[in-house]
């Protein structure tokens, strides 16, 4: 059943003619993210808008891939936003080392769900967030101009369709961008590339994933359709050669670095273009402010490997929403309430990052006593079933294990 939770009597924000326009809580960013929460408030009182720099609709020409943990979609469905059609099913997710033993396998029947996770496109899941929002609660095509902080307000100045607007609102809500470099940020460079492409595997994938370490960086393989979505991690001077392979050199050395593992051999063919991005973690240090949060890219960038980055973004939105919507709440900026947003979110957005930073300094090496331990510990893990648990429940549901 469809739901429209920003209904244009109650809580939509409509440009007049007029050049200041009141919102109680104004997000930055229409990206899924910034749309979950906006959905997640949408039985509240709030009036709730959005302003987002691109045209409404321009993410339909986003080909990026998605990871979304079983978490996510549990998150999702009950918005009206999750696209069934669209998902591929994570039925295992097969774990080992290039050049070493040891290797475990993670199942959904292990933990009895219909999968252990999802990848969409990030086109079809934005539209099916953007489905369920009024058509007027998103200011797209704008230009932020100007921010300026006041007591019991913020006013945004945006640029939109040639006309200068102020936008007074109670909370402002970043959930676009990355952190920036300021004192509040904490970075490692992780100097790596993620070099992204999709290839046809045979024989066919089977709905299993893989992470595949090698000493360069990790190596995932996520099905997506009939093809694999490919996450080749690479020092940056060798994302620059393999950006400059033809297509049949480039399946090439995604096989030599993926090498034989399993019980049958898996081979590449035919591949999508390639795109790049730069590594690192960043990470926010406070996730509040006078009448401001951070949720989200915003808050945290996290390492690619085991797929926690987004996940934990929603986590951020779908926390902000139930604390900003509990009928208790009086004023969506009070500092209490941000504070209390804050605290719950650390324990699952530190575990997020130190479990993400670990494996890749841990793996991302070819020193004989590391491969040797790594290689223990994947066999132990494969042996454990508990401890299997553990980590597999935190990759569903975050540091926190989320209560489903």
């Amino acid at each position: 059943m469809r739901r429209n939770p920003l209904p244009r009597s109650k809580r939509s924000c409509v440009v007049t003619e007029t050049t200041i326009m009141q919102t109680d809580i104004l997000i930055v960013g229409a990206g899924p993210v910034g749309m979950t929460l906006a959905l997640t408030l949408g039985s509240s009182a709030w009036r709730t808008a959005l302003v987002d720099r691109r045209p409404r609709g321009s993410f339909a020409d986003d080909p990026r891939a998605l990871a979304l943990s079983h978490g996510a979609r549990q998150l999702l469905e009950p918005l009206g936003a999750w696209n069934t059609a669209a998902a591929t099913a994570i039925a295992d997710i097969h774990i080992s080392q290039r050049g070493g033993f040891g290797r475990t396998q993670i199942t959904a029947s292990e933990h009895r769900l219909p999968a252990l996770g999802y990848v969409m496109r990030y086109r079809d899941l934005a539209a099916a967030l953007d489905r369920q929002l009024a058509a007027e609660s998103i200011l797209d095509d704008s230009e932020i101009i100007a921010i300026e902080k006041h007591a019991e307000s913020i006013r945004v100045t945006i640029q939109r369709n040639g006309t200068r607007l102020h936008i007074d609102t109670r909370l402002l809500v970043h959930a676009e961008g990355t952190p920036g470099n300021d004192p509040d940020v904490e970075v490692r460079d992780y100097r790596q590339h993620a070099v992204l492409a999709e290839v046809r595997p045979l024989p066919a994938h089977g709905n299993r994933a893989w992470e595949r370490f090698t000493p360069e960086g990790p190596l995932a393989l996520l099905p997506l359709g009939d093809e694999y979505s490919v996450v080749f991690t690479v020092p940056t001077e060798r994302a620059d050669k393999l950006m400059a392979l033809d297509d049949d050199a480039f399946l090439a050395a995604l096989q030599a670095q993926f090498g034989n593992a399993g019980s049958t051999p898996l081979r590449f063919e035919k591949t999508t273009p390639r795109a790049r991005f730069p590594l690192a973690l960043r990470q926010r240090k406070h996730l509040v402010a006078a009448r401001e949060a951070w949720i989200g890219n915003a808050a945290q960038t996290l390492h690619p490997i085991s797929g926690q980055g987004f996940n934990l973004g929603l986590r951020d939105a779908f926390e902000l929403g139930q604390i900003l919507g509990h009928p208790s709440c009086n004023d969506p900026g009070d500092s209490s309430r941000l504070a209390r947003y804050e605290r719950l979110r650390q324990l699952d957005r530190r575990g997020g990052a130190l479990f993400t930073d670990s494996i890749v300094r841990l793996f991302s090496n070819d020193l004989p006593p590391l491969r040797h331990a790594r290689g223990l510990g994947l066999m132990l893990l494969d042996l454990c079933p508990p401890a299997r648990k553990f980590v597999s429940g935190r990759m569903l549901w975050g540091a926190r294990a989320w209560p489903w």
